[in-house]
């Protein structure tokens, strides 16, 4: 999963067959210190994002199926998430280690 910031709306004269009714949104993808990474993209809103909003987007075959309607549409990139909130940790906080008894398998 990415993150992105929505910078506007992309509107289309003619769709492929299966997009209409579909919103095309204009985003900047995010690192996770919310820096601007990379070109400005296209993505289907499926969450009713709006201008400046903060959203989780997916890529590739999971960005079709996160369609309200699962269909073989050809979507790369799909907006399924606002963000609330966003609280990043340094690295060093976490500790990543699997240790005994942790894990029921173990």
């Amino acid at each position: 999963m990415l993150l992105g910031r929505v910078k506007g709306t992309a509107i289309c004269t003619m769709k492929y067959p299966g997009t209409e009714g579909l919103k095309f949104l204009i985003v900047q993808p995010l690192n996770k210190q919310l820096e601007a990474v990379g070109l400005l993209q296209v993505a289907v809103d499926t969450v009713h994002a709006g201008l400046g909003d903060l959203c989780v987007m997916i890529r590739s075959r999971e960005a079709s199926l996160a369609l309200p309607e699962p269909r073989p549409v050809p979507v790369d990139l799909a907006l399924v998430g606002i963000v609330d909130q966003y609280n990043l940790r340094p690295d060093a906080e976490f500790d990543l280690v699997m240790k005994t008894g942790w894990n029921p398998y173990t």
